[in-house]
C-alpha cells in the first residue's frame, strides 16, 4: 500500500513554540512509518518550502499552540494550498482562539460560562467598577493566548492592576471573569459529524499552583491527572454533553477538548482548545487511551476524519 505523504508542521512563532516542538518529536515516533511518509515542517522557517511541496502532500498534522498556528492563520494557508489537515477549520479555529469570542458563542448556545467583562488596551478601566460587577477573586487574562499565558488571579484589589498590565502585554483585549473554585474538569471530543466524547479527566495542581498553569501543564510530576473523573455517572454525562455542545457552538471538526470547572454540583465552562496538547501523557491522547485509542491509533483517526472532511468539502463545492 502506497503511504500517505504527511506534512507535520510544529514550532511556529509563539510563546508555545518549544512546547510545539516537543509534542512534534513526539508525534513523529507515535506515527505509523508503514503508512506514512512523514516530512518535517516549522512555520517559523519552512513556510514557503510547504507551498513549494503543497502538490506532494497528501495531508497535515498541525501541532502548533497560539497565534499564527491556533488561531486559523496556518489552516487558511492550507486551504489555499489545497491540504487536509486534522481538527477545526479557519472559521472554528479563530472562534476559539478569542476567548471573548468563544464565551459569547457560548452564552447564545446556553453553554454555561463564568460571568466576565471585557476591555480593550484604549478602555478606562474602573477597577472599583469591575470588583463591584463580579466580587473578588477574579481571573485576569487575554483574549488571545493559549496555555494560561499572561493569566492571573486576582485575589486583592491592589493587585488588579498589575494583573491587567500583565494580560495587556499578550493582546491588545482582555476579559476579567469571576473565579470559581472548584474541580478542574477537561473532556475530549472525536469526530467530524457522528461526535465520540472521551472519558472525562479530573485535573489537581500540585502544591504552588492556583490553577492549571502554564508550568503546571508542561512540568514532569507537577499535576495530578486522573482518568475517569472521580465524579458520579450523571456529572460525567452532563460534562460530556457540554463538550460536544461547546464543540459545536464554535463550528469546529475533528477533534476537540473543553476545560470546565465543577462548583457545587454546578458546571461553569472555561474555554475549549481545538489543537490539544498531543504527547503521549498530555490530557487528550490520556483520555483517548482510555477509550481504546492508543496515541499512534488516535493520530491515525485524527489523519483520516481530516481527509474525510476534505474530500467531503472538494465534492460540496465541485456541485
Amino acid at each position: 500500500m502506497e503511504r500517505i505523504r504527511l506534512a507535520l508542521l510544529s514550532g511556529g512563532v509563539s510563546s508555545e513554540r518549544e512546547v510545539s516542538l516537543n509534542s512534534g518529536k513526539q508525534v513523529f515516533d507515535a506515527l505509523d512509518k508503514d503508512k506514512y511518509n512523514i516530512t518535517l515542517y516549522d512555520p517559523k522557517t519552512d513556510l514557503k518550502q510547504i507551498v513549494i511541496d503543497a502538490d506532494r502532500i497528501d495531508a497535515a498534522l498541525i501541532i502548533l499552540h497560539g497565534p499564527f498556528g491556533e488561531d486559523g492563520t496556518v489552516q487558511g494557508l492550507l486551504d489555499l494550498l489545497d491540504i487536509p489537515y486534522q481538527g477545526a477549520g479557519v472559521l472554528g479555529s479563530s472562534m476559539a482562539m478569542n476567548k471573548l469570542v468563544a464565551k459569547r458563542l457560548y452564552q447564545g448556545a446556553f453553554v454555561p460560562t463564568p460571568s466576565y467583562l471585557s476591555f480593550t488596551m484604549t478602555d478606562k478601566i474602573d477597577p472599583l467598577m469591575v470588583i463591584d460587577a463580579l466580587n473578588l477573586p477574579l481571573v485576569v487574562k487575554p483574549a488571545c493566548a493559549g496555555s494560561s499565558v499572561g493569566m492571573t488571579i486576582v485575589k486583592e484589589a491592589k493587585d488588579l492592576q498589575d494583573a491587567i498590565k500583565l494580560s495587556f502585554q499578550h493582546d491588545d483585549t482582555l476579559i476579567i471573569e469571576e473565579y470559581i473554585k472548584g474541580i478542574e474538569l477537561t473532556c475530549g471530543v472525536l469526530g467530524n459529524e457522528e461526535l465520540e466524547a472521551l472519558p472525562v479527566i479530573e485535573i489537581i495542581p500540585g502544591e504552588g499552583h492556583e490553577f492549571f498553569d502554564y508550568k503546571a501543564k508542561y512540568t514532569a510530576g507537577e499535576t495530578r491527572e486522573i482518568c475517569p473523573a472521580r465524579i458520579d455517572e450523571t456529572i460525567t454525562n452532563k460534562v460530556q454533553q457540554l463538550a460536544v455542545k461547546a464543540h459545536q457552538a464554535l463550528f469546529l471538526k475533528g477533534y476537540s477538548r473543553t476545560d470546565m470547572i465543577l462548583s457545587d454540583q454546578t458546571l461553569s465552562v472555561l474555554e475549549t482548545n481545538t489543537i490539544p496538547g498531543m504527547t503521549a501523557t498530555s490530557l487528550y491522547p490520556q483520555s483517548a487511551e482510555v477509550a481504546g485509542y492508543s496515541f499512534t491509533k488516535l493520530l491515525d483517526k485524527l489523519i483520516s476524519l481530516s481527509i474525510q472532511e476534505h474530500k467531503k468539502q472538494k465534492l460540496r463545492r465541485s456541485t
